[in-house]
């Protein structure tokens, strides 16, 4: 299982429609595209502890799975996620994506690998 998480921090100075048109074309894409195994997307909890204050804030993040690597890559080349990603470039204020590969099973052993 592969996870493409994703944190970010809308624009401050985004309107309401400017809001509404993005999650509009985020809840498109995420319904047009059937390689997404799983689509979580929560607001940020923070509760008081000293890894709250070391982080940057991104207030969103948004963490979707895909069986494989390949399910991933062809997501992210989908035009309906080209078409979300530049919108979502000119809404967001600051964003961080990464992919990892999620460990079943004997994770202990890939930790312990340098």
């Amino acid at each position: 299982m592969i996870a493409h998480v994703v944190l970010f921090r809308p624009k401050t100075t985004l309107t309401p429609e400017e809001r509404h048109t993005f999650v509009d074309a985020l809840e498109q894409t995420l319904a047009k595209i059937d390689l997404i195994k799983r689509a979580t997307i929560g607001r940020r909890v923070t509760l008081g502890r000293l890894y709250d204050q070391m982080a940057t804030d991104f207030p969103f993040a948004a963490i979707l799975e895909f069986a494989n690597e390949a399910d991933l890559r062809a997501y992210l080349d989908h035009p309906a996620h080209v078409s979300l990603g530049q919108q979502f470039y000119m809404t967001s204020e600051q964003a961080l994506a990464l992919d990892y590969e999620l460990l079943e099973g004997d994770w202990r052993s890939q930790l312990l690998k340098a």
